[in-house]
């Protein structure tokens, strides 16, 4: 158990007290170690308090880190939004954009994959931009370089397929197993290929990097919904509240 709540409790508790009714400053050595016996004693009467203090702690924690997201997604909405170089899907004109950041080893990711595909597909009026964003380690990165380097020389459309299919794939990524992926949807794998280490490619990655940071995103998926960012696997009921929720305060 962390003691940090305790003293906080302790602390507060002698601060809510009137000023005249107790003086910390003027005790004397045995005056205090007894006022400390007492708090002891209190809290071991009455342990359910140190986890009522803990919850309401945890609670103001989780509203200023609401705060501090929106914050965050103001500061950047516009590389969020509205960069050239993410696919966008969904609906292009939808009143809502959801924006994934997203690696391809991730288990939760898969996860949400087929959450966010009903999302778009149930609700029609959502927009979707997708942050490829490889974090865990060199089998992400090679992910990621295919499908930018898919969508920039092949399109939308090609995009999607091999987005689809990597958010689905189990096996271990490699340059063979990525071009027989390329081949079987049809799309010319040696242009994709070579594109994959090109600097157009390596910007779109640091650039998505460089924006996680300032958003202090360590984790994926970690999606942005309007001024929201919910940090981790949402199942769908949950994101089809918040939409409904952003709706309503438009």
């Amino acid at each position: 158990m962390k003691f940090a709540p305790l003293a906080a409790l302790a602390l507060g508790a002698t601060l809510a007290m009137p000023a005249q009714a107790l003086d910390l400053t003027s005790m004397t050595d045995a005056e205090r170690e007894a006022f400390h016996a007492e708090i002891r004693n209190y809290l071991m009467e009455n342990p359910q308090v140190i986890m009522e203090a803990v919850a309401v702690l945890e609670q103001r924690q989780q509203e200023q880190q609401a705060q501090d997201d929106i914050a965050l997604v103001k500061d950047n909405s516009e590389a969020l939004f509205n960069d050239d170089s993410s696919w966008v899907g969904g609906n292009p004109e939808g009143d809502i954009t959801l924006v994934e950041f997203l690696d391809y080893r991730c288990g939760y990711c898969k996860r949400a994959f087929p959450e966010v595909e009903s999302l778009v597909e149930t609700d029609g009026n959502i927009r979707v931009v997708v942050k490829e964003f490889p974090i865990l380690g060199e089998q992400s990165l090679l992910a990621a370089q295919f499908a930018i380097a898919t969508l920039q020389t092949a399109g939308d459309e090609a995009y999607k397929q091999v987005h689809d299919a990597l958010m689905t794939f189990n096996g271990d990524i490699s340059e063979p197993a990525l071009r027989r992926l390329a081949e079987g949807f049809g799309i010319d794998a040696d242009a994709i290929m070579a594109h994959m280490g090109s600097d157009e490619v390596a910007e779109v990655i640091a650039a998505n990097h460089a924006l996680g940071q300032r958003m202090n995103i360590t984790g994926t998926p970690t999606f942005v919904m309007d001024e929201q960012m919910l940090r981790g696997y949402v199942p769908l009921d949950v994101m089809q509240q918040i939409a409904a929720e952003v709706r309503k305060d438009s």
